[in-house]
């Protein structure tokens, strides 16, 4: 169909490969469980588009590039271990802060409340950054998408458009159930501030953890 081969095989494997845990997801989850729907809504735009335009350079061959020029690999890698490391510090911050104000009642007025981290941030800008600076799926999805084009097909982009039409409708579905659960986590965190920065703390740990990972790639 279109020049997509093994249809079920791909299906099976792109639910595999959008519940895998990772700093888009993780990050969609902590904007709505601290901001809201809308907010959350955003942020998964910017993962959408990051991804759209991931899944157009390996359509482009952006990946043969990557594995052919180190250095230009090397830049990418630690430019997005970089700013991973610096959400992670942005959240830890602001957990720091919401412990320090552990004892206000949860009806103080807004300005005495704590500065979430990123309470000024962009997050659509924010989860596309996230998004880019990631080469590690720029290669995933060339080696993963070619598996399911037909080279024979006379419009391989056609292909590859479906791959990513699929893809993006599963990872809507997914970010949609996030952000719904988090803005049920959102009461509980207002009206429990030790919890709240707990769990922007481990949010934190988690970012930097992807860093790490990502650095020692």
């Amino acid at each position: 169909m279109l020049g997509v081969i093994n249809l079920p095989t791909y299906l099976a494997g792109l639910v595999l490969i959008v519940l895998l845990p990772g700093p888009n997801s993780l990050y969609v989850l902590s904007v709505a469980a601290r901001k809201g729907i809308r907010t959350g809504y955003a942020a998964a735009a910017g993962v959408f588009t990051g991804d759209t335009i991931l899944m157009t350079l390996a359509a482009l061959g952006a990946a043969s590039v990557l594995q052919t020029t180190p250095l230009l690999f090397l830049v990418v890698k630690y430019a997005g271990a970089g700013y991973l490391s610096y959400m992670a510090y942005g959240m830890i911050r602001s957990a720091y802060a919401m412990w320090k104000q552990r004892g206000e009642p949860a009806d103080a007025p807004a300005e005495t409340q704590p500065v979430a981290a990123g309470a000024e941030e962009r997050p659509y800008r924010r989860a596309l950054i996230v998004s880019l600076f990631n080469p590690k799926a720029i290669l995933f999805l060339i080696s993963f998408f070619v598996q399911f084009v037909d080279p024979h097909y006379a419009y391989p982009a056609l292909s590859f458009l479906v791959l990513g039409g699929l893809l993006q409708t599963a990872s809507f579905l997914y970010l949609s159930t996030l952000i719904f659960s988090g803005t049920r986590l959102a009461d509980a965190f207002r009206r429990r501030k030790r919890l709240s920065a707990g769990a922007t703390t481990a949010a934190g740990l988690l970012f930097l953890g992807f860093a790490v990972k990502l650095s020692l790639a």
